[in-house]
């Protein structure tokens, strides 16, 4: 089995070397990251100068780019043969509810699933807790169980990427796994005015506070309670219900 590794944190992030480490028994591993952090960066594209992929004496390529970029260039330039999975991760913090639309964690594995290619994504839950991303390391051999059961599914879901949240607790106290939806999620106080040294008003996103509601299968519940979170998300954000039920609301001109 071929696998295609990238996150968005960049390629000496911590949580990369530990999805490497719990990859490695699944098969060849080739890896492709950003050179820097490129957290909530989404689905973004760079568009406005060329990409420099490098080689660099472990194997893995680093790219000046972002973590759809990476993928993209993997999957039609960089690797000789289509990877049979890519896999995003691990990401120092959660991606839970709307975190997946900023997330380059999970825009990396929609890349691949755009492409044509299972994708999964994976994130340590632990980031607005302040909890040691160290505990990843001792969820190593959990985390590659989990992987070896994705990636052996008889049917993986079409048109679908997994997007698993890894509870911030030691891997021997994880009570199992539960398949999860989106919560929902507010940020309060995120947005921090301040001043530069000459005086102007600049503004910091960041930091605040997090509220988070949803129903007892949702993704946030499942962590909470000491449960790996998997999360099936695919790229069709059409409202069903609203097409289904347009004579409530929509008037012809």
């Amino acid at each position: 089995m071929r696998l295609l590794l990238t996150n968005d944190d960049g390629i000496l992030a911590h949580g990369l070397a530990c999805l490497a480490k719990a990859a490695e028994p699944l098969g060849e591993t080739t890896i492709v990251a950003p050179d820097r952090e490129q957290s909530a960066t989404s689905h973004s594209l760079t568009l406005h100068h060329p990409l420099r992929p490098v080689r660099r004496p472990d194997g893995a390529f680093q790219v000046d780019g972002t973590p759809t970029d990476c993928v993209m260039l993997a999957i039609e330039a960089l690797l000789p043969e289509r990877p049979d999975f890519v896999l995003s991760g691990v990401n120092h913090g959660q991606n839970m509810g709307e975190d997946v639309l900023y997330s380059g964690t999970v825009a990396a594995a929609m890349e691949g699933l755009n492409l044509g290619v299972p994708s999964i994504a994976i994130s340590f839950a632990g980031g607005d807790l302040r909890t040691n991303p160290l505990l990843i390391d001792a969820q190593v051999d959990v985390l590659t169980d989990v992987l070896r059961h994705l990636t052996s599914l008889r049917h993986f879901p079409k048109h679908t990427l997994l997007n698993v949240n890894l509870p911030p607790i030691p891997g021997d106290a994880i009570k199992g796994i539960r398949l999860t939806r989106l919560g929902r999620r507010a940020y309060r106080d995120s947005l921090q005015p301040m001043t530069d040294p000459w005086g102007r008003q600049i503004y910091w996103i960041g930091g605040g506070t997090i509220d988070w509601s949803g129903s007892e299968d949702s993704d946030f519940r499942a962590v909470q309670e000491g449960y790996i979170s998997v999360t099936p998300l695919h790229l069709d954000l059409t409202h069903r219900d609203m097409l289904a039920a347009s004579e409530t609301w929509w008037q012809e001109l």
